[in-house]
């Protein structure tokens, strides 16, 4: 289960308009820019443009952040994966789990990073953190709320 409840993975029937994605990519620098192409190939067209970029800039986020601050999955890789619903977009990013759990930090203007997950936090409806044995999900969503965000 989720946050809220949710059963990450599962389906009702009303949600037959979802299309979704998954790609697994390098836990290296390069897995970014395999995970942007992979999510834009697939959803070009479908989203508007404003919440394609948006959704991109999440995607980037939270992949850099499993790359930065996780380990990989036991195949060396990171999954990303994406459920679209009209112009509504979810994104998940599962890597293999790390010793802290992901969390918005308050940061110093003058840092040159930690300001991640507050972007995330200010793009998206929501966004989550699901951790299942070695597993962890972080998980965003982009229009409006989903009631199973998509997940591992």
């Amino acid at each position: 289960m989720g946050p809220s409840g949710r059963s990450y993975g599962s389906r009702r029937p009303e949600e037959a308009t979802v299309t979704s994605g998954t790609v697994l990519v390098p836990h290296r620098p390069l897995g970014v820019a395999q995970a942007r192409y992979a999510f834009l190939t697939d959803v070009r067209g479908r989203l508007s443009e404003e919440r394609t970029r948006d959704a991109i800039l999440v995607l980037s986020e939270l992949v850099s952040n499993a790359l930065r601050h996780a380990r990989p999955l036991s195949d060396g890789n990171v999954r990303v994966m994406w459920r679209l619903q009209g112009d509504s977009v979810e994104v998940a990013v599962t890597d293999g789990g790390s010793s802290t759990r992901p969390r918005e930090d308050a940061f110093s203007p003058s840092a040159l990073g930690g300001r991640g997950l507050a972007i995330v936090n200010k793009i998206s409806v929501e966004w989550g953190v699901q951790e299942m044995d070695s597993e962890t999900t972080v998980w965003a969503a982009l229009g409006v709320s989903s009631a199973s965000p998509v997940g591992s």
